[in-house]
Formats: structure tokens, C-alpha cells, sequence
């Protein structure tokens, strides 16, 4: 029996045309169908419209992707992130960070690509992301990735890290912003503390503080010290940066420690902790005062309005983008690009209440 046919071209009805069928309804090699599509200028003008008006009409689409492994581009840039997908997408954080990123990809006509990690392991999630570069995000303990990124000669910028010697990296002035909020609170007399900090994983055990909370903690600490104080002279919980966690550990925290000022080391904790005094009918400040870290959107509508530290999150993200296209590009590398703090005081901080 005759093979069915479509189209009027004579090509067998076998799913997904191919180049070669382009080829032989065209009547050319699929060397010619390869430089209609890729190098168009090898063909005569004639022939490469009659391969473009045969592919449109039986349906075929070159292998975008194919083509630029083969090439050796993607035109995309990886954003190695340090958690999975789901808990990125619950920290607004992100979202910002990313804002920053697209910025530059939609700029450059470049897509952007989302690598969690793999089975918990951001190392092994490398191999299997096709993209031009990473912009790596929290790799606060490096347990192999800079190696295999550079033993594959993928080029990466770090985020949010421990900055390392010959690699570009984008931070802010964790230790000053931190500071910069004790010392407000300090200033106002506020001596019965709490803080709120990010959970800092198993390793802290045995490597104690890494990357920007290592730095946050240190300005704490700094800022402790001007007054005679310790961190042991401070309650501390230590819990994963969601909304829920912040407001569980500040009912804790109330019950066990009493503190007149939360200081959260970011917005996410913040906005729990303002939860939980308002439910359990605590005045903020008037009773206890609540400071964050990010400056997110939200702290300004929150009520009270929250006193945070101001990063600028989407300046991070464009910052390292730029950084990563020049890297993949093989212009002059960056260094250690470190940005700046602010403190803004709003209502939510106020004098440690009398008596």
C-alpha cells in the first residue's frame, strides 16, 4: 500500500518533520537547509527562500537549542539558587533579585534560567542546566562548586557568598547595615534583646557563621560590644526565612526572654514578628521594638511602618548579570563588588518602654 502523504510534497505522515525531509521535498542537500537556517549567506537568495517556504509548509522547526550547544551558546543566563524553587518563591527577597536579573536579560536579548538544586545538592544540578554562565546565589560553604564550574570553564560570578580570591562576586555591606540597626536600638536604650536571625544550617557547627549572615552577626556583635555586652547577653533564635517561622519564634521568644526590641535580620522575620505582638495584643513599638533587613516593598506599608535596613536587591541582581555577560564574553573581569547600606527609620522602633 501507497504511504500516505501531506501537503502535496510527498513526505510519509511519521510525526515530526525533519531536516531531511525539508531537504527532499526542496530538492537540496541538508547541508542547504542547514545554511538556509544558520549561515544563510553560503546560498544563493532563490534557494534559501524555496528551504524556508518548504519548512513552513510542512511544519518544520529547526532545534533552536541543538544548534546553540553545538555551538556552544545558549544565549541563556543560569541563576544557581541555594534552595529549592518553592522556598525561593516564598521569599520576596527573590523576587526583587531577580527583577535585576531579567533587567539585563531582557536588555541583551538573553533568557534567564532557574537551576535549584539537585536532590539538595547545588553541585550536582550544574551539569544538567544548558546556559551560558551562573550567577551563583548563597553558596555560603563552597562544598565543589566553584571547582566544577571552573573545571568545566563555565563562567560564574558569586552572590551572596564568602568572596573568593579571582572570582567575581557582588555583595553588600552586611556588617554595616547591621551595625548601623543595633546601634539604633542600642541608642535608644534598648538593652533586653532579641535577635531574629536566618537559620545558618547544619555546617554552623562545625564553621560556625558563613557569607552575609557571618557578617550581619559580626555587626551585631560590634555594635554589642560599644555597650559592654555579648551575644550571650542577647536571645537569639535561628529559624528558616518565612513569615511563619518569624512569627512562631517571636512568640518564643516573648515567653522565654521578654525583650523590648526584635531585631530581625531579615524583613521576612520582621513582618512574623509585627504578627505575632499584634496577636498576642503586645504594642509595637510601644512595648517592643521590631527593626528588619532588606527594605522590601512591603516594610513601607506595614503598620507600624518597619524600621530595616535598605539593600538594593535589584541593583544586586543587574550588578552580577553585567558582571556574568562580561565574563562570558572574555572582557576584562571584575572584582569583589560591594554595595552599599542604608538604615531607615520608621515608626516601628522607638525607646525602650519605662519600667
Amino acid at each position: 500500500m501507497a504511504a500516505k502523504t501531506t501537503g502535496g510534497r510527498g513526505r510519509a505522515s511519521r510525526g515530526k518533520p525533519t531536516s531531511s525531509d525539508v531537504a527532499a521535498a526542496a530538492g537540496v542537500s541538508r547541508s542547504a537547509v542547514s545554511f538556509a537556517f544558520n549561515r544563510p549567506d553560503y546560498i544563493s537568495e532563490a534557494t534559501r527562500d524555496r528551504i524556508l517556504a518548504v519548512a513552513q509548509e510542512i511544519g518544520y522547526v529547526p532545534n533552536t537549542l541543538a544548534r546553540m550547544l553545538k555551538a556552544g551558546q545558549t544565549n541563556a543566563l543560569g541563576v544557581l539558587l541555594p534552595q529549592s524553587l518553592a522556598k525561593i518563591m516564598e521569599n520576596p527577597y527573590y523576587a526583587r533579585f531577580l527583577m535585576g536579573v531579567g533587567q539585563v536579560c531582557d536588555h541583551e536579548g538573553l533568557t534567564m534560567v532557574l537551576t535549584p538544586p539537585l536532590r539538595d545538592s547545588m553541585l550536582k544540578a550544574i551539569p544538567y542546566a544548558a546556559v551560558d554562565g551562573f550567577i551563583v546565589c548563597g553558596l555560603e560553604t563552597d562544598r565543589g562548586e566553584v571547582a566544577e564550574l571552573a573545571r568545566h570553564r563555565i563562567p560564574f560570578v558569586l552572590v551572596d557568598s564568602d568572596p573568593q580570591e579571582d572570582v567575581p562576586s557582588v555583595d553588600v555591606d552586611d556588617h554595616g547595615g547591621a551595625l548601623a540597626v543595633m546601634r539604633h536600638l542600642l541608642g535608644l536604650g534598648h538593652r533586653r534583646l532579641a535577635v531574629l536571625s536566618i537559620d545558618p544550617g547544619p555546617d554552623k557547627a562545625v564553621r560556625g557563621y558563613r557569607g552575609p549572615l557571618a557578617r550581619r552577626m559580626a555587626g551585631i556583635v560590634e555594635a554589642l560590644a560599644e555597650v559592654g555586652l555579648t551575644l550571650d547577653d542577647v536571645a537569639l533564635a535561628e529559624v528558616p526565612v518565612t513569615r511563619t517561622d518569624g512569627y512562631r519564634a517571636t512568640k518564643t521568644l516573648i515567653r522565654q526572654a521578654s525583650p523590648t526590641a526584635i531585631v530581625a535580620l531579615s524583613d521576612v522575620l520582621a513582618f512574623g514578628a509585627v504578627d505575632a505582638l499584634h496577636d498576642l495584643g503586645i504594642a509595637v513599638p510601644g512595648q517592643v521594638s521590631v527593626t528588619g533587613f532588606d527594605d522590601l516593598v512591603e516594610a513601607a506599608w506595614l503598620r507600624p511602618r518597619l524600621t530595616t535596613v535598605r539593600q538594593a536587591i535589584a541593583t544586586k541582581g543587574r550588578t552580577a548579570a553585567d558582571f556574568l555577560i562580561s565574563a562570558i564574553r572574555e572582557e576584562d573581569q571584575h572584582p569583589h563588588q560591594l554595595l552599599g547600606t542604608s538604615l531607615m527609620i520608621r515608626e516601628s522602633s522607638g525607646p525602650v518602654p519605662a519600667g
